[in-house]
């Protein structure tokens, strides 16, 4: 018996020595999933899903007074490293922890928003990445009266439950005075309330749309870039993706450059450096897209003045 009890516990002993795979929590405003070029990141740097790391998943789906008990959770799971998407869930990683290590992106103003200090050096336990996207939408509505120019009215999509919309919507106002442009704002949260929202449009005759970096309009853009086709609105977006889908025209940040470096900052961390250590990034170049095809749809004539400046021309 003694024997044999000596052998169970040493058959026992590696595989309790084991060390567990490292866990990275994912705390997303919407449905934010690991994208192929996030995975591309992780690789960079040795870490595959489901071989040697394991990623939780938590959703607010647009419902921000979740996110607190979300992050709460992923922080008693003792998870490695927490990535948020969007300014909300990085906030509420933020108050849910000071030590497990934050890498937030989809952020405008990180120090702005509270986040962080200093963009070279954080502090404390979170980096990140800033996308740049509200910021750009004086820019945005300057391309769309460009490619729109007999638009006296542009209205702008935005999600009044999102906190930085308030902010965005005095800039975007502000550029709109200079130049005498009428800006109705159009609110949507939700997928029947963009629907209503285009309904309002509708009956603003000349009009064209100005659709906010929100993350929820980035999940609906489908949705969005159909309703704009079927009432033939000329509409500008954040991101290439939504030009990629038939949208007219698209002014931000390369998304897949900004969740490959997350996955590398995910890995970095996950080999012991420090969120203090690594600076937040900012973009430093922009991707202008057109859709030639739903320009001819809308039956507008791209001036050269932006096709010359295009870094995509879909056609």
């Amino acid at each position: 018996m003694l024997l044999l009890a000596g052998a169970m516990t040493t058959a026992r002993r590696p595989r309790a020595e084991q060390k567990a795979m490292p866990v990275v929590g994912w705390l997303s405003d919407g449905w934010w999933t690991a994208t192929p070029e996030f995975r591309q990141g992780l690789r960079e740097t040795g870490y595959v899903e489901g071989q040697n790391l394991v990623i939780e998943y938590r959703w607010a789906e647009y419902r921000y007074d979740r996110l607190p008990a979300l992050a709460a959770e992923l922080v008693r799971r003792k998870v490695d490293v927490i990535l948020t998407g969007g300014a909300p869930s990085a906030l509420a990683a933020k108050d849910a922890t000071s030590t497990i290590p934050i890498v937030f992106s989809g952020v405008g103003d990180p120090v702005g928003a509270g986040l962080v200090t200093n963009l070279a050096r954080p502090g404390g336990n979170l980096t990140g990445f800033s996308n740049i996207t509200t910021e750009l939408m004086p820019k945005r509505l300057e391309l769309l009266s460009e490619l729109v120019p007999q638009a006296r009215v542009i209205a702008v999509l935005v999600n009044p439950k999102n906190p930085v919309t308030e902010p965005m919507i005095r800039d975007v106002q502000e550029a709109a005075r200079a130049t005498g442009l009428q800006l109705p704002i159009l609110k949507a949260a939700t997928e029947t309330e963009i629907d209503a929202a285009f309904a309002d449009l509708v009956q603003l005759q000349d009009g064209a749309l100005l659709v906010d970096a929100d993350w929820l309009f980035w999940y609906r853009r489908d949705q969005l870039v159909a309703l704009a086709s079927r009432h033939a609105v000329p509409a500008i977006y954040a991101w290439r993706e939504f030009a990629a889908a038939g949208g007219l025209i698209s002014y931000g940040t390369s998304l897949s450059a900004v969740y490959r470096q997350v996955g590398i900052y995910a890995g970095r961390i996950l080999k012991g450096a420090k969120p203090t250590d690594l600076p937040v990034q900012q973009p430093t170049t922009f991707e202008l897209v057109v859709n030639l095809k739903t320009a001819e749809a809308l039956g507008l004539t791209v001036p050269p003045s932006i096709l010359s400046r295009a870094d995509e021309v879909i056609e």
